[in-house]
């Protein structure tokens, strides 16, 4: 199937199916607030543990600017908005660094058994 059409004797190409467009839609700025209020309201689920953190120049004025733009209501809620998103965006080092720990606790509990024994 060619991806073109002949119009008046002429080639054009063919009109693009929207479907297949191979090209990512962007979405509006809109959208992207809208999104952004979703995922920062699941970040703030639960928020009962405090944790200080120092951070440099360069990540308060970060953390201003999602206040200042009013995508969070502080620097704590802005804090706790981008922790989750790192978290999420490293979700399969997480999981393989849960997994080596699990193993590291079963292992101190053999040694702990085999040490009993003794």
């Amino acid at each position: 199937m060619s991806d073109q059409n002949v119009i008046d004797g002429e080639m054009h190409d063919a009109p693009q199916d929207p479907k297949k467009d191979p090209t990512p839609r962007r979405p509006s700025f809109g959208e992207t607030l809208e999104t952004l209020g979703a995922t920062l309201g699941d970040a703030l689920q639960g928020r009962a543990n405090v944790v200080m953190v120092r951070v440099n120049d360069e990540m308060l004025r970060k953390l201003d600017l999602l206040v200042e733009g009013e995508v969070a209501k502080s620097r704590s809620e802005a804090a706790a908005y981008l922790i989750s998103e790192g978290i999420q965006a490293q979700k399969d080092l997480f999981d393989k660094i849960g997994s080596l720990a699990d193993q590291i606790a079963q292992l101190r509990t053999q040694l702990r058994d085999t040490l009993k024994k003794e």
